[in-house]
Formats: C-alpha cells, structure tokens, sequence
C-alpha cells in the first residue's frame, strides 16, 4: 500500500489531523517520513497504531502510556500463540490437560532446557504477574545464560529487572492472557508447550495443550511470542530465526521420559 498523508490518515483513523500533529510534537508519535517536498507520508501501519492509542485510552490509559503501547505492539501480531501454531501445524492436535499435569509438563521441560541448552531462547506466558511470581527463581535461573528470555503477563508495565527475564506487559482483553506458554530454542535442544485456559470447569481448571519438539513448531510459537511482545523484541527474535531454525535435535525422547516421569511423581492432587 502506498504511504498515506497525514489527511488521509486522519480520515482512515478519526483523529483530526491537529491532533496527529500534537501526538507527534508532544511524543514523537506517529513517526512519518518526509518526502521531496517535506510533507509528512505515513507507513501503512500507522493506521492500525493509532487505532490502537484510541484502544488503550477507551481502557484508561493516559496518552503518553498509550503512545508506548502501540508503538512496542505489531500490527502483524496473531491473535495468540496457539492460534499461530493451531494455523500452521493442524496436525499438532491438542490435549485437553489439567491444571496438575501442566505445571508438571512445564518443569519438565524447564528441566531439561536447564540441562541440555547452552544459549537458549526461552520465552513463556504466565497469564498472571501472580503465577509468574511463583516460577521467577526458576526463570531467573534459566535467564542467566539465555541468549533472549522473556515472559509475558499481566504486569503493571514492562520493565528489565537485573538478573532476570524481560517482564513484557500484556492487556487483559488480549487472548494470549488466557494462554500458557513455555518455549524454548537452542541448537541442543528444542521445545514448546503451548495451551489456552478452558471455561472453568467443576472439577477444576483444564487446558487445550499442544506439545511439539519439532523445529518448524517450535520457531512457529517462538516466532508468535517475539511479535506479540512488542517491536524491540520482535527484532532480537527475528534475529535469532533468521539464523535457521537448528537441525532436529533427539529432544522427543529424552524430554518425554522426563514428563513421563513427573507426571506419574505429581499426580491430581
């Protein structure tokens, strides 16, 4: 699509074109170029960005905190991690998992990304600043000597935390918030576990999970987490893929011997 002037983007978007002038004045945002005659042209992409400033201030977000939600956000962002994986590989057929067994899935596969990764990367979806809480000893051990490690959830901001995994905000109207998702990438080893959070049930909470060490659907979910995770991220990611994915590993049965293993030591409560 050809690049848009700064009328035709406040046509596209319902923002005056004064108002698009004071963004970018105040907070250097919509960012346009500028051509042979200095007039201001905007990416494609600037529509679907300032769309979403109008989103995150209909949510009570101040302008400024709005402004560095959509500028971190991709317009080319999937729906979800399961969703991107679901559409690539629809034969990947999901499991529906108790809360029990997810949690002893996922330390296997920490386990074994701790044992056999040398520089990982490892991203995961907690859900909740809460749940991720609960893991953050484990995923700080895990960081130390990832090449990328991040974690998505429900967190007041974004931030950088010493010694730690990037901590990367997400909305709760988002549908990876009700995901869980634990991925990890490294010419030793790789790994997914990817779920979305069922109705709850009367017999407690249940999940749709996915579970693959096949190259393509590991770079598929970690390729989803990058996006999602905003524009810096999604830079360092698409980085690390367009290395290659690593050749397959013999990740599949070292890793299901290690569920296999946790899974009957855990048990339903």
């Amino acid at each position: 699509m050809d690049s848009l002037s700064i009328g035709q983007l406040a046509d596209a978007t319902g923002v005056a074109a004064g108002t698009l002038r004071m963004w970018e004045s105040r907070h250097g945002f919509p960012e346009p170029a500028r051509g042979d005659g200095r007039h201001r042209r905007y990416e494609a992409d600037a529509v679907p960005r300032v769309r979403r400033v109008l989103s995150e201030r209909d949510r009570g977000l101040s302008l400024a905190a709005a402004i560095a939600c959509a500028r971190e956000w991709s317009p080319a962002a999937p729906a979800s991690i399961f969703a991107a994986l679901r559409e690539a590989r629809p034969d990947l057929q999901p499991v529906r998992t108790p809360m029990w067994a997810m949690l002893a899935l996922s330390r296997a596969i920490e386990d074994e990304c701790l044992a056999r990764a040398g520089r990982p990367v490892v991203a995961a979806s907690f859900q909740t600043e809460g749940a991720y809480r609960m893991a953050e000893a484990r995923w700080r051990e895990l960081s130390r000597t990832a090449a990328l490690a991040f974690v998505l959830a429900d967190f007041e901001r974004s931030r950088s935390p010493r010694g730690g995994p990037l901590e990367v905000q997400i909305g709760a109207d988002e549908p990876v918030r009700r995901q869980w998702a634990l991925i990890c990438l490294d010419r030793h080893y790789l790994a997914c576990l990817v779920a979305w959070e069922l109705p709850r049930q009367p017999e407690g909470r249940s999940f749709e999970m996915i579970w693959s060490t096949q190259p393509d659907a590991v770079a598929v979910a970690l390729r989803a987490a990058v996006t999602l995770a905003g524009s810096r991220l999604a830079r360092r990611g698409a980085g690390v893929l367009a290395e290659g994915t690593p050749p397959a590993p013999d990740s599949g049965s070292a890793l299901a011997s290690r569920m296999i293993g946790y899974l009957v030591a855990s048990g339903p409560a």
